[in-house]
């Protein structure tokens, strides 16, 4: 079916508009799926929009479930030149036709699927290398794109380009034939130290992509997700255009005469986080990848940039307005509210809940840390997408058994809207009233890698809800009747890769209506002062986060898998430490020195517990001295 012109410009308006908040997924190989399914890899696969159309739409079909909010259409190879070598230079309308009607039939199970007219080079030299000129070329892409564009497509997306001179034709043809309102992205094809294949580097050809006729830049295909990634992160120096990125699933391997691709879905998935955190646009795959890769690049854009803009809540209402109710003053909140606003240095003490139904360990724990007059016990939920007791019952245990206030951690992994706001609104009934509002852990990172992710909202849009339920106004900004008073905390992390995206969602979530602030554990000192200077013009109450080691292999998991910077003399103390035993005790004193340099700077620190060791959170408390 095609589309109008006025649909055309308002839905590449929204395209623009949707990547200037955040990326977006793309699909992944077209062709990795039609040879897994015993197509020759020596037959036209444009061709099969005509022979085996259910086969190609069933394809788009999976990369739809999956996730993807961009697919491609089949016609990566169906320009006149390509067809021609297979006897179908004839039907270069017919097959671009029939490729864009599937698409736009498989991505029509869902109302955020863009279709992309894709487009690749033609197959020959050209000019001065070969016989094949510019003009020849431009009206070979012209031919190609007018028939994608008048069937529909929503935007162009020409890749795996390695010659600068054939892709400025294909660009200028687009623009050509579909005018400036076309979205259009061009990607290159790198070697593994990310030249184009003629030698050409990044620092020649950033500019020129930079000046070129497209609306995003990027890289495709050739390499696997480290090369892309390092040569994306050289590029963005170059140009301040949007970027995306399609790596394949890592050089390919021969296999009884096949080229697999190994790269798993969780390898791609943890470049694709990395390609986020850097701030690509496009995020997708080629050559080897799959739905189930996809799946997993989705999950962690879930995770790291879910769709806050369809919960943003307008309060502004006359109506709404005059019912809003004035939030309850921190200090009347809940016992740790009047520590914090009365300017006592507060200390938690970090408690996970249960993995069975018996809760007796944990609340002997709180009693403990009770007796050592620790603020609070602070309870995460579903910590490493683990399936443990409620994180919300596990305070209810403890307040009530142990009589210490606790701080709930709220995470928006498992949870829809609705949920959101019953489990808050009975979070206060039940007298829960401390909260830490997280993002929460992908469900890869746990023991249920296939476990749905909901993420409707992030840590922001979660403390967004809090402050309206605050102010005693429902999620669509309506008058409850009544308000809660949650303490609204929210976490940050001073060493984060992405230093000033970290800086950005911190003010964004202060706006929201943070009130305290609880950071990742903190072992450089550096860190944790850089973060307190940028934060300076919007700061709140920080509680620190210190995490005592209990061994070297602890101190490596911190770097290697948390992401937690430790400096190199707190590795070799831990190193030098021979036995379990001085490890541990090498550990609370590293934390004890932690928690004696930060006292000054900030307004509390939360102990972590390693392993359920209740005794070694107390006895870094032992260092913070006469409250």
């Amino acid at each position: 079916m095609n589309t109008t012109s006025t649909e055309r410009v308002s839905r590449a308006a929204e395209f623009r508009e949707l990547i200037s908040r955040r990326a977006v997924v793309a699909d992944g190989a077209m062709g990795t799926m039609l040879y897994g399914r015993g197509i020759f890899i020596n037959r036209c696969f444009d061709e099969l929009n005509l022979s085996m159309p259910q086969l190609v739409k069933d394809v788009h079909h999976e990369y739809v479930r999956a996730g993807a909010e961009i697919i491609e259409t089949n016609t990566y190879g169906a320009n006149r030149i390509r067809l021609a070598t297979f006897g179908y230079a004839d039907q270069v309308d017919a097959i671009n036709r029939a490729g864009v009607r599937l698409a736009r039939e498989a991505a029509s199970e869902r109302s955020d699927v863009f279709v992309a007219g894709a487009v690749g080079p033609l197959g020959v030299h050209i000019e001065p290398l070969g016989p094949t000129s510019f003009a020849e070329a431009r009206q070979a892409f012209r031919e190609q794109l007018l028939t994608l564009n008048e069937a529909g497509v929503d935007l162009l997306i020409f890749e795996t380009f390695s010659n600068l001179s054939e892709l400025r034709e294909a660009l200028e043809a687009a623009r050509e034939v579909a005018g400036s309102e076309m979205v259009v992205v061009a990607q290159i094809t790198i070697d593994d130290d990310g030249n184009l294949h003629d030698g050409t580097r990044p620092e020649t050809y950033g500019p020129w992509l930079d000046a070129c006729a497209a609306d995003v830049v990027g890289i495709n295909c050739s390499v696997g997700p480290k090369a892309t990634l390092e040569t994306l992160e050289k590029l963005m120096r170059f140009t301040s255009k949007p970027t995306s990125a399609m790596p394949n699933a890592g050089h390919p391997t021969k296999v009884e005469g096949r080229n697999i691709y190994l790269s798993s879905p969780e390898y791609l998935a943890q470049y694709a986080r990395r390609m986020l955190w850097a701030g690509v646009k496009i995020v997708g795959g080629c050559c080897g990848t799959t739905p189930e890769h996809i799946k997993s690049i989705k999950s962690e854009a879930r995770s790291l940039q879910p769709g806050v803009q369809r919960l943003q809540v307008t309060i502004e209402e006359p109506a709404a307005k005059s019912k809003k109710m004035d939030k309850v003053p921190v200090a009347e909140k809940s016992e740790l509210g009047a520590k914090i606003a009365a300017g006592k240095f507060v200390v938690f003490v970090e408690i996970l809940p249960p993995r069975g139904v018996n809760a007796e360990r944990e609340i002997a724990g709180a009693r403990l840390c009770k007796d050592h007059g620790i603020d609070a016990i602070n309870v995460p939920d579903g910590p490493r997408a683990s399936a443990r007791m409620s994180a919300q019952v596990t305070c209810q245990l403890m307040q009530r058994e142990a009589r210490i206030e606790t701080v709930l951690h709220f995470c928006c992994r498992d949870r829809n809207i609705l949920g959101i706001q019953s489990e808050l609104l009975g979070a206060h009934a039940a007298g829960i009233r401390n909260l830490i509002c997280i993002t929460g852990d992908p469900p890869r990172m746990g023991s249920y890698p296939d476990a749905t992710a909901v993420f409707d909202v992030d840590a922001i849009g979660l403390a967004n809800i809090v402050t309206n339920l605050n102010h005693g106004l429902d999620i669509g900004g309506n008058p409850m009747g009544s308000q809660t008073a949650l303490l609204l905390g929210v976490g940050a992390n001073p060493g984060a890769l992405n230093f000033e995206e970290e800086i950005r969602r911190t003010a964004w979530k202060v706006e929201a209506g943070a009130e305290y602030i609880v950071t990742q554990p903190v072992f450089d000192l550096k860190q944790l002062e850089q973060f307190l200077k940028r934060i300076a013009a919007f700061r709140i109450p920080v509680i620190t986060g210190i995490w005592p080691l209990t061994s070297l292999r602890n101190a490596e998991f911190m770097v290697n898998e948390l992401r937690v910077p430790v400096p190199g003399e707190f590795m070799e103390r831990m190193r030098k430490a021979d036995d379990p035993d001085k490890a541990r005790a090498e550990g609370v004193r590293i934390a004890q020195e932690m928690v004696q340099r930060v006292r000054p700077m900030v307004e509390g620190v939360q102990l972590s517990a390693p392993f359920g060791r209740y005794q070694m959170a107390i006895e870094v408390a032992e260092a913070v001295g006469p409250r």
